[in-house]
C-alpha cells in the first residue's frame, strides 16, 4: 500500500521543490500524516469545501492541488476563518494535501508546458531560464512558442473554446498573432521579458488595466484567459503522473472545483 510520502516524493520528482520561484511559496504536505496508507487520491487546482466533501465521498485520503492549501501564516487554527474551518474539515476527516505552486508552474512539462501544448504552439522552449534540471533540461516561468499566423480576435477565439473560458479579455496592438508566450495564473508582471524575447502575443491571466491600456504602444498582443482556465489543464498531467506509481492506486480528478470567478 503507498502511503502519502510516496505521493509526495513522485509528485516533488516530477517539480522539484528547488524549481520554486522564492522561499515565500508554501509547497509540499501542508495537511496530514506522511505514513497514512493511501488508495486514493483527488486532483484538484485548489482544496475547497466542495472539493475536501468531494475527497470524503471518494473515500480518498489524500487531495494533490496546484494552489497551496495554506499559503499565509496563521496564528490560531479554529472555524473562525476559511482557512482554519477547511484545514480542520480536512484534519477531522484524516484527509492529507499535498501542493505544488510555483516549482509546478516552472517545471519541465508543468503548468505552463501544459498550457502551451494544450494551446498547440510548435517549438515550445523556456523564456529566460532560472535553471537546468539533472537531465539538463532548462526550466523557468514562461514558455514561448509558435503558431500559424492568425488576426488576434481569430486566435483568442481559439484559446477561449480550447481553454473552455467563460470570455478572455483582449487588447489588439494591430500585429497577427504568430510568436505566442504563455504564463497560467498571474503573469503580468513577465511583460517586459515577453517583449525582449521578441514575442508578439502573450497569453496569461489576471491582467491589471493599464497593462491593457499600454499594450497597443508597448507593441504587445495581450489574452488575459483566466486564472482557473490557464492552469487548470495541469490536473491531467497531475493526474498522470500519479498512475504511473501503482495500477492499485485510484486517482480521480475533481468534478466539483470550478472557478471561483463568475460570470453573469
Amino acid at each position: 500500500m503507498l502511503t502519502v510520502k510516496n505521493i509526495h516524493d513522485a509528485l516533488f520528482a516530477f517539480a522539484p521543490e528547488s524549481m520554486k520561484m522564492g522561499d515565500w511559496d508554501n509547497v509540499g504536505l501542508l495537511c496530514g500524516r506522511e505514513e497514512r496508507s493511501v488508495s486514493c487520491v483527488l486532483v484538484s487546482l485548489d482544496v475547497t469545501p466542495e472539493v475536501a466533501a468531494e475527497a470524503a465521498a471518494l473515500g480518498a485520503e489524500c487531495i494533490v492541488t496546484h494552489h497551496p492549501a495554506l499559503f499565509d501564516p496563521i496564528r490560531a487554527l479554529n472555524d473562525r476563518s476559511y482557512t482554519g474551518e477547511l484545514l480542520l474539515t480536512l484534519a477531522e476527516r484524516q484527509i492529507a494535501v499535498i501542493s505544488l505552486h510555483t516549482n509546478l508552474d516552472c517545471a519541465p512539462g508543468g503548468v505552463n508546458d501544459t498550457l502551451a501544448q494544450t494551446l498547440g504552439l510548435r517549438n515550445i522552449r523556456v523564456l529566460d531560464p532560472t535553471g537546468y534540471d539533472a537531465q539538463g533540461r532548462p526550466y523557468g516561468l514562461v514558455r514561448m512558442g509558435e503558431t500559424d499566423t492568425a488576426p488576434l480576435r481569430a486566435f483568442a477565439a481559439f484559446v477561449r473554446e480550447t481553454l473552455a473560458c467563460p470570455g478572455v479579455r483582449i487588447a489588439d496592438a494591430g500585429r497577427p498573432v504568430r510568436v505566442v508566450a504563455v504564463g497560467g495564473g498571474s503573469c503580468g508582471s513577465e511583460i517586459d521579458a515577453v517583449l525582449r524575447a521578441g514575442c508578439d502575443t502573450f497569453v496569461t491571466a489576471d491582467l491589471k488595466y493599464h497593462q491593457f491600456a499600454e499594450a497597443r504602444f508597448r507593441g504587445i498582443n495581450l489574452i488575459d484567459a483566466g486564472h482557473f482556465e490557464t492552469e487548470n489543464p495541469v490536473c491531467a498531467v497531475l493526474a498522470s503522473v500519479l498512475r504511473r506509481l501503482s495500477p492499485e492506486l485510484r486517482v480521480e480528478l475533481s468534478k466539483t472545483h470550478r472557478d471561483a470567478v463568475q460570470f453573469l
